[in-house]
């Protein structure tokens, strides 16, 4: 009959290897930063925002040049879109650079 060897849970799994396996290699680790300023140079981000500063400058003119109906006009319409435009670039934004 053969005699059982009797070891706990810990023993058997934290057992230290005699010969490892792997030979360790040198290694580089560089830090991850996820913004980026120069992701702003992206083209979308730069057509957003060129279009809405084009229309604030527009809407800007219109009131020097006297024409008060028509840039009131664009500042309804801006009332609405600057908001949604920025949101949306945000997401867009947090979206493309941030995974």
């Amino acid at each position: 009959m053969r005699k059982t060897q009797w070891f706990n849970f810990r023993n058997f799994f934290h057992k230290p290897s005699l010969t490892s396996p792997v030979k360790p290699r040198p290694f580089k680790a560089y830090s991850f930063v996820p913004f980026s300023p120069f992701a702003m140079i992206d083209p979308t981000i730069l057509t957003i925002g060129g279009i809405v500063l084009g229309i604030a400058v527009i809407e800007r003119i219109l009131e020097r040049w006297g024409v008060l109906d028509l840039a009131d006009q664009f500042g309804k319409v801006m009332r609405f879109i600057l908001p949604v435009t920025f949101y949306g670039a945000l997401f867009y934004f947090f979206a493309t650079f941030m995974f």
